[in-house]
Formats: structure tokens, sequence, C-alpha cells
């Protein structure tokens, strides 16, 4: 199939790409249209929900990655302080909270301007990147989610490393 776009067109849809990668990982998704497609990964503290949408207007594939997050009212602004703390720290892709469905949501994009195809090795880095970042930060989202720890002390935990063995 081809894309135009403007005066470009693309030999393949992005999106298939992904649907390549997904099945070399035998992960389980879902095309849920020509431009999206939906895949679930078990990652080591939740499964993860990640959706790619193809943006042809902006000529960019779009990342969501999505973890079920309850958070009760009185939590919910710790919560944002802690969604402020880590996107200042972060390179690539930032972290939203949807308050309707109590989501957290990491997202990133990969602007492919002039028909540019994303390759293996950049759509792999989009989700290695995104399962990182999520697996990283989730013990942080949760201790404020269901503790009474400030961000600041929930992210010092959830970034704390040892060193060594014992």
């Amino acid at each position: 199939m081809r894309l135009a776009v403007g005066n470009l067109e693309r030999d393949r849809h992005p999106v298939d790409l992904i649907e390549q990668v997904a099945n070399g990982h035998d992960w389980s998704f879902e095309r849920t249209a020509e431009d999206e497609i939906t895949i679930c990964v078990e990652g080591h503290w939740a499964t993860y929900h990640i959706a790619f949408s193809w943006m042809e207007n902006q000529e960019a594939l779009h990342l969501a990655c999505a973890f079920d997050m309850s958070v009760s009212q009185q939590r919910r602004k710790e919560l944002l302080k802690l969604v402020l703390a880590i996107n200042e720290k972060l390179l690539m892709g930032h972290f939203d909270f949807w308050e309707d469905s109590s989501s957290v949501i990491f997202r990133q994009a990969l602007l492919l301007s002039g028909g540019l195809h994303p390759s293996n090795a950049q759509v792999e880095n989009l989700l290695v990147n995104a399962l990182d970042v999520c697996e990283t930060h989730y013990s942080a989202f949760q201790m404020v989610a269901w503790s009474s720890l400030s961000a600041e002390n929930a992210l010092q935990f959830a970034l704390f490393e040892t060193k060594g063995n014992a």
C-alpha cells in the first residue's frame, strides 16, 4: 500500500513495522485501525498497554504506554507533583495523568518528516525506552497513590540503586 503525504508517498505504512516487531516478540496485539495498533506487554510491575498511532498530518508515529493506577482524590495532587518531578529528568517522552480514566500514560513520538520510514531499531528504541521508563517509575507512582509518601520521597525510593553484592 502506498500512502500519499503531500507530494511524497510511503511504500509501507509505518504501523506495519510495529506489527512485525510485536509478532517478533510474540506480544499480543490488535490492529484497531489502519493507523493504530495496541500491544500488551507484561512487565515486572504491571501489564503495559502500548498504543502506536500514525499521525499523518504531523508525520509522526505516536506511542502511548498506559498502566492502571487507582488514585484517590486526596492523593492526586501529590501524584501530579510526581509527574512533574519525573518529567523534569526525562530526555525523551513524558508522563501524563488522565484523571477521567485514572491512568498514568507515558507518551513520546518519532517524527518521520519528508516521507521517511521508521527503522526496526527506531521502533525497538521507542518500545524499550517506554517500557524502561515505566518500569523504573512504576513503584514511585504506586507509593504516592497507595501511601502517604511525598512525591520527592517516593521518587528517591524508586530510583535508589544498590551497588555491589552482599
